[in-house]
């Protein structure tokens, strides 16, 4: 395993992280077994693999709970872990309040890196409570920060992070005084719209960057006939027709012809080169310049194919290769990276 640091920090980040929502189980992935949790953490680390993702949110706290039981025993150097809190719980007095129980499902005295999971505006905190009164008087920008700066001064938090924070809101939200590490981003060969302005920005700003939905939630992987074998949930995105689920909520007609000939190139570059897809889709991310990019696992098996990717360092040819094939839908799609919504209610902006 290779690992990449983040500048300022003591943090090495194994090019491939672990993300964990599907520990605990829950509606959107179903039932998740505790021993197949405990053995793709103890299997993650016996392959080199330091970085475990989660959030508060995540199957109501369940990720977080059984991400704590699956590292006990595991010597805590070799785990750098992640979670994140709503934007929701971010006022002065609550988040603390968070953080705390976090510590507690995770069963951990400090957590590595502790990110707030969506920008703190009115848009963004409605998808996290219904209560009108926060939703109409988010958490004052400067006030979650320093919430943030005390519970690393009480040794709480090791380092400060965001998550799905945009180009205009790390130039706008972030106060000088605050040493923020990361930034969590979605980012696979179909969702590159962080490329345009918010990764350049991350890199020149020495933030690192963790890549999510790095196979778009299985996608990626070409475990699927056609666009129309894939589950309504992972139909959501801006990439398909919002008509051809109810559980879409962006409401545009999609870009499922760019969608589904983007799919048809990449995988075949991956066949004409003797490559699992899931694998080549994995390797191209971290080839990209991601400081760490996230793979989920239901068992050991899916975690042994995971770390494969990471064994071969993709050539500068491959990627261009990749690039284009996948140019048209990038364009197509713009610079929105919120693909659950339309462009006018992009949470991220």
């Amino acid at each position: 395993m290779r690992y990449r640091k983040i500048n300022n920090t003591d943090l090495n980040l194994s090019l491939i992280g672990t993300g964990c929502w599907t520990f605990g189980g829950g509606e959107y992935w179903g039932a998740q077994s505790q021993k197949d949790a405990n053995d793709v953490v103890h299997a993650s680390v016996a392959n080199g693999i330091n970085y475990f993702d989660t959030a508060e949110v995540y199957n109501e706290g369940r990720s977080e709970s059984s991400l704590g039981i699956a590292i006990q025993g595991i010597s805590r150097d070799k785990l750098i872990i992640g979670t994140k809190v709503s934007p929701s719980n971010t006022y002065s007095g609550t988040l603390d309040k968070h953080c705390e129980a976090s510590l507690r499902r995770l069963q951990l005295d400090y957590i590595d890196i502790y990110m707030i999971h969506w920008p703190i505006h009115p848009h963004s905190i409605r998808h996290f409570t219904g209560d009108e009164q926060i939703i109409n008087h988010p958490p004052q920008i400067a006030e979650v920060f320093e919430g943030l700066k005390k519970l690393q001064k009480a040794g709480k938090i090791k380092y400060i992070g965001l998550s799905n924070f945009s180009y205009k809101r790390l130039n706008e939200d972030i106060p000088e005084d605050v040493h923020v590490v990361v930034n969590e981003l979605p980012y696979n060969l179909l969702c590159r719209a962080i490329e345009y302005d918010t990764l350049p920005f991350c890199i020149g700003n020495e933030i690192g960057t963790i890549g999510y939905m790095t196979l778009l939630q299985g996608i990626l992987t070409g475990k699927y006939a056609s666009l129309r074998d894939i589950p309504e949930w992972q139909r959501r995105t801006r990439h398909f027709n919002c008509s051809g689920t109810p559980l879409c909520r962006h409401e545009e007609s999609g870009f499922e012809i760019e969608t589904g000939n983007a799919l048809l190139k990449i995988q075949q570059i991956a066949y004409q080169n003797g490559i699992n897809m899931g694998q080549l889709a994995t390797q191209w991310a971290i080839a990209s310049g991601m400081t760490c990019s996230l793979v989920g696992a239901r068992n050991t098996a899916q975690l042994e194919e995971n770390v494969k990717a990471a064994d071969h360092q993709l050539d500068p040819q491959m990627v261009q290769l990749l690039n284009e094939a996948t140019r048209e839908l990038k364009e197509k799609l713009g610079n929105h990276f919120d693909y659950y919504e339309n462009k006018l209610n992009d949470r991220t902006l």
